[in-house]
């Protein structure tokens, strides 16, 4: 073996690895060819259009179901001590302890019953009518319990050394401090000590 024939064998490894390359890339192209062809052919047969956009997402609206508030449909009481005044939307409360009014939206309507109830009822059926249908129920009940028998708040002192007292219009705490906490108690409340731990509001 000569000098040319082992220069042939050197070289004959880089073109084969060469030729190779060139024909998976040929061989790679002509496949994607057809299948693109493929594609638009059966998207022909079919009478569609291939395309490689997303399809568009429709959503359906659904129905919005309002229940009956379980709070809002409860009858509200009205003590014999208690007028009420209802001029369209507002409405007033006069009792012994005061006097309170408030406006309502018009999706809530209030009416009053013979026997001297008050209802509270949805004008109209929507969502916000749901939600505002218990609430302003809530806040006429509590407007009728206030000027009438009003609210009372109860708290007792447990530690040793407390003790609390009502001095004139404060009321003045001992908490462990080195001083007393004084309080000025707000016009309107009444505040009661009994067995100097015990305070009523």
């Amino acid at each position: 073996m000569d000098g040319s024939d082992s220069a042939f064998f050197n070289v004959f490894p880089w073109c084969f690895c060469f030729i190779q390359n060139v024909a998976l890339k040929l061989c790679f192209t002509s496949l994607l060819q057809i299948s693109c062809l493929r594609c638009s052919f059966l998207g022909y047969l079919n009478g569609l259009r291939v395309s490689g956009a997303p399809a568009p997402r429709f959503v359906v609206p659904r129905t919005v179901e309002c229940k009956e508030s379980r709070i809002g449909k409860q009858p509200i009481p009205v003590p014999s001590n208690v007028t009420l005044t209802l001029a369209s939307q507002d409405l007033k409360v006069q009792g012994p302890l005061g006097g309170l009014a408030i406006t309502y939206p018009r999706e809530i309507q209030l009416l009053k019953d013979e026997s001297g109830v008050l209802l509270v009822k949805k004008a109209i059926e929507s969502r916000r009518a749901n939600q505002m249908h218990g609430l302003f129920r809530t806040l006429t009940d509590n407007m009728v319990v206030g000027v009438s028998k009003g609210f009372e708040k109860k708290l007792q002192l447990v530690r040793t050394g407390y003790r609390a007292a009502v001095e004139g219009k404060d009321i003045v705490l001992n908490l462990g401090f080195s001083h007393p906490v004084r309080m000025e108690i707000p016009p309107g409340l009444q505040v009661k000590v009994d067995e100097n731990t015990r305070i009523t509001v």
